[in-house]
């Protein structure tokens, strides 16, 4: 008898070993070589940003270590994704390339290419369900969220998470790979990583996390809407790279004390992205609806240095400058001040949602095409299924109501000696420290300004 042929693994956002499906078929057909391609030409201006390059170097270490451990070598290969995959399989011999299919345009295009060389086997397990199936009694797909997620609920729990498979062999012998420090992820000069300590990628830290989390389950769904309060899960970086399924996390949660719907909800929220982009590939470039295309964003001299200024956390509103000053030193920013300074981009400054949504693409660990692109839609009142365009997140009336006060005073060290309500609006209360710089633009005047231009719509 001879030996089984061996057979490819191809690696994406699906960075893990447990309740990985396309590894756990390959492991039942023969020694196994795992893959992962870096392709920064097939997405274009969505190759991942500096942040997600940083999480991404880590994030491979920890998986070729856990694959060492079983004989799998992790192939590091840059170019052409459906090239290199079908390069690699001819050369190691592989009877059948398996993979976890993705919904981003990019990816399925690579689907589509490689399956027409090679044996492909695409896998269900970068979300709860393939939105594909969450149909509209009609047949049809959905597009407003509250009924898909009525929709997919229906449809949940999901299958129970697989473990590591028992039985996982590489196929021995040296193949050709690049190394991980050649491709440069990580920051150098300047080095502006040195606050993402608290982070630790892998499968180990997604699972530490995730642990950590299900203890405080019970006040996650008031303590999520306070910046100064740690309630959010942090789990959605571990989530987007994969190293954790989202099956894994919806039955450790639903199984916690307390009640888990609220944040249910919100791991159903990113099937429901993926569902947008699915449908509307563009989604990150086009309104969703076409009469905002006639919006009249600002643009020039004046609106670059207000963004510039927004990007630097120096617009004069603290809750705002604290959330772009988190952003930049951690990779990331709790969710209600994402909302509350995306907002204050497209509303007070007039500036075009899709600089605001580059910028935290490029900025955040946990960035998502499907995420990303709907959120700030929702924000901008451009989707199709998004808040008005009129209804504006009035950050001076946010910081108070979300007590934020702790979180400018982390953030903002310009206004940590402020006392009381004044944090919130230092120069309202004439207590702006020289250093701190005023508004620039004023809350009244902005909001006129944001109501005039969306008569054009």
């Amino acid at each position: 008898m001879t030996d089984p042929d061996p057979v490819l693994v191809w690696f994406r956002q699906d960075l893990r070993m447990a309740d990985q499906p396309a590894l756990a078929a390959a492991a039942k057909a023969g020694p196994v070589v795992a893959v992962y391609v870096l392709d920064d030409a097939a997405p274009g201006r969505w190759a991942i940003g500096g942040a997600q390059r940083w999480w991404l170097h880590h994030s491979l270490e920890a998986l070729a270590a856990d694959l060492k451990a079983h004989g799998v070598p992790l192939v590091l290969k840059r170019g052409d994704a459906a090239t290199e995959v079908a390069t690699l399989a001819k050369a190691v011999g592989a009877g059948a390339v398996h993979a976890v299919h993705h919904y981003e345009p990019w990816w399925k295009a690579a689907e589509d290419a490689l399956g027409k060389v090679v044996d492909l086997h695409l896998h269900d397990g970068m979300l709860l369900d393939d939105p594909d199936r969450v149909r509209t009694g009609s047949g049809g797909r959905y597009r407003m969220f509250t009924a898909f997620w009525k929709a997919l609920r229906e449809r949940m729990p999901p299958p129970a998470p697989k473990a590591v498979p028992h039985v996982l062999t590489g196929p021995g012998g040296e193949i050709a790979s690049d190394r991980l420090a050649d491709w440069t992820l990580l920051p150098v000069t300047p080095d502006w990583s040195t606050a993402f300590g608290d982070w630790t990628p892998g499968e180990a830290g997604a699972q530490a996390t995730l642990e950590a989390f299900v203890e405080k389950i019970a006040a996650y769904d008031h303590d999520r809407n306070f910046p100064s309060v740690e309630g959010s899960s942090r789990l959605s970086p571990h989530l987007h790279h994969g190293e954790i399924s989202p099956a894994a996390v919806w039955h450790a949660v639903a199984e916690a004390k307390g009640d888990a719907e609220p944040f249910l909800r919100e791991v159903g929220w990113r099937d429901f992205t993926s569902n947008i982009i699915d449908i509307l590939p563009d989604y990150a470039e086009k309104n969703g609806r076409e009469s905002y295309d006639r919006m009249p964003w600002r643009t020039g001299a004046a609106a670059d240095a207000d963004f510039d200024a927004w990007t630097k956390g120096r617009t004069g509103y603290p809750i705002v400058d604290a959330g772009m000053r988190q952003l930049w030193a951690t990779g990331w920013m709790h969710n209600r001040v994402r909302m509350i300074a995306a907002s204050f981009v497209i509303k007070h400054l007039l500036i075009d949602w899709r600089r605001g949504e580059a910028w935290y693409w490029d900025c955040l660990v946990d960035a998502d095409y499907g995420n990303n692109s709907v959120n700030w839609q929702w924000v901008a009142g451009t989707g199709i299924d998004s808040n008005p365009f009129g209804r504006m997140m009035a950050p001076l009336t946010q910081s108070p109501k979300f007590d934020a006060a702790d979180y400018i005073r982390t953030w903002v060290p310009e206004l940590a000696d402020v006392r009381g309500d004044a944090i919130h609006d230092p120069e309202e209360a004439g207590c702006r420290p020289a250093a701190y710089p005023k508004k620039i633009i004023g809350h009244r005047e902005a909001r006129a300004r944001a109501l005039e231009a969306g008569k054009r719509v």
